[in-house]
């Protein structure tokens, strides 16, 4: 290599922090179109190398889970990412694993572009150069990469820099993951990228998303929506309408009519190869093209009991006006992956007080003492409160502990197998308090819940279909049960139960009860559909 011109010094010294100049002058892309030309970054490759940054600024090292659409240049972005800080530093190793042959040749061979059109100037020196493997001799560095197959494949490496491509893909995702973690350098300034689209849930990325998102797990949940793509955009003919459902799928995200134009147009293709229809979103859309996180991994063909459009509508539901009392739903833990949730639901609106999950083990006295600090906040700003707990498991000592320390007549109890008040509609309580939630999403009034993907995940996990929430043959409705749940899933719902339990009090019983100081006024709820209505 022939030594630095003064500009040339200075230049490499600025890309050594700017990754957005190094990649425009000195990052080579095939584009579609089939040219050769400077990685200019797009909205979703800047929105996720911003996250990374931050965290890497933040924590020494990058831990990243990215959830995305189709085709938006996640891959090619990393590809550059580690080109860069692989040539900048000394001793960073990255391995690339893909799921398929092709797709491993595919991030190699961006690689491969990077450094054969480097610049002389900033291309390190090239040792080993291979199908497989390319290193920088004088930096002791370099790429190699594989194919997720044989389930030792990256166990005898030593990784700094890690990128896991469609992971929700791979096959023995589980041991993979296992040994890549093991080989990846526990050092700052390591990094270990995993991205994927969505491939349906209880899956390896599935499990590994929804422990990030619990704040379970070093690795940071990040979610890049389609429409951050600025090529998802065609312009509609003039005479075009969109039907009822893409326009409010389209106020929901705030989508102009190319953007929208755009979706209703991929969603035709896919929703004619899946049988679904063209006037509304279908679930292959959903989960190739996702709006948010939730939706990518619930889309796989099966319904939600409660509509994951109504819960997305809640969502993004503003100026909703509280009334009535406060009901706060706690569902107390069981162990394991469990955690007691907490959710509160005033009038039409859930989770404007509270909408969170502890984690104190077995230990109830904690918890009751953070809904003792709830209810005497909000009871101090004026507002009637009740709390209602899932008394089975450790539900039972928490609603003891609960009733004697708040005051009579605002503690209740409720057992998810009891019988329902409807009993020839309903299998049991859940069922019924359940199918009170989903009326209630779907209130033609309007309804606001926080926007939370978590809380989505919750509430939308029951599916109908054989084994999960279906009729029985006397024509009552059972829910899916948590621990089937917890098995197809690897999560239990917690955050449903919470605000289904909002559902399960009389709020006519509850009117009443107000200034009663009997001791029965506290027993196991009432529940009546016509009471709850707008409640």
């Amino acid at each position: 290599m022939a030594k630095m011109t003064a500009k040339e010094a200075e230049l490499r010294l600025r890309f050594r922090d700017n990754f957005e100049d190094y990649a425009a002058a000195c990052l080579k892309i095939r584009t579609k179109s089939g040219d050769v030309a400077p990685l200019l970054l797009n909205r979703s490759q800047i929105y996720l190398h911003d996250r990374l940054e931050e965290q890497r600024k933040e924590k020494g090292r990058v831990r990243a889970l990215v959830l995305k659409g189709r085709q938006v240049g996640i891959s090619t972005y990393v590809g550059g990412r580690y080109y860069w800080r692989g040539t900048h530093r000394r001793g960073l190793r990255t391995f690339i694993l893909a799921h398929l042959d092709a797709a491993s040749d595919n991030l190699f061979g961006i690689a491969k572009r990077y450094h054969d059109n480097c610049p002389d100037a900033f291309r390190p020196q090239t040792g080993t150069s291979n199908a497989k493997e390319l290193s920088f001799s004088a930096l002791d560095g370099g790429y190699k990469v594989a194919t997720a197959g044989s389930k030792s494949v990256g166990r005898s490496e030593t990784i700094q820099l890690f990128h896991g491509s469609e992971l929700g893909f791979w096959p023995n995702a589980e041991e993979h993951f296992a040994g890549i973690i093991q080989a990846l350098a526990k050092t700052d300034d390591s990094e270990c990228i995993l991205e994927s689209t969505a491939n349906g849930i209880g899956n390896v990325f599935h499990t590994l998303w929804k422990a990030a998102e619990r704040g379970d797990s070093e690795f940071e949940a990040v979610f890049i929506p389609w429409f951050v793509h600025e090529e998802y955009a065609t312009e509609p003919p003039e005479d075009w309408r969109a039907p009822m459902k893409f326009a409010e799928y389209a106020e929901l995200y705030g989508l102009t009519p190319a953007k929208l134009y755009w979706a209703w147009s991929e969603n035709r293709t896919l929703a004619q190869a899946t049988s679904g229809t063209i006037d509304e979103p279908c679930w292959k859309f959903r989960q190739e093209y996702p709006a948010n996180a939730e939706e990518a991994f619930s889309s796989s063909g099966d319904e939600s009991f409660v509509p994951a459009l109504s819960v997305l509508k809640a969502r993004k539901a503003e100026n909703i006006r509280p009334y009535g009392p406060i009901i706060i739903g706690v569902d107390p833990a069981r162990g394991g992956r469990d955690k007691t949730a907490i959710v509160d639901r005033q009038g039409r609106v859930m989770g404007r007080h509270v909408c969170r999950k502890v984690d104190y083990g077995n230990d109830c006295m904690p918890i009751a003492g953070e809904l003792v600090r709830l209810y005497r906040d909000l009871t101090g700003r004026g507002e009637s409160v009740f709390v209602v707990f899932d008394v089975t498991g450790l539900g039972g000592p928490l609603y003891d502990r609960a009733r004697e320390i708040l005051p009579t007549g605002r503690v209740y109890g409720v057992n998810f197998a009891q019988q329902a008040l409807d009993p020839n509609r309903y299998a049991n309580c859940r069922a019924e308090i359940w199918s009170h939630m989903a009326d209630w999403f779907q209130d033609p009034a309007g309804v606001q819940c926080p926007d939370l993907d978590e809380l989505q995940g919750d509430i939308c996990a029951p599916i109908r279909g054989k084994g999960a929430t279906r009729f029985d043959s006397a024509g009552r409705l059972i829910l899916e049960s948590k621990d089937h749940i917890n098995e197809r899933l690897n999560f239990s719902p917690d955050f449903g139960d919470a605000a289904a339990l909002t559902f399960a009090v009389d709020m006519g019983v509850l009117l009443e009860r107000e200034d009663d100081d009997d001791e029965d006024a506290q027993g196991y709820a009432h529940f009546t559909r016509s009471r709850i209505t707008g409640y």
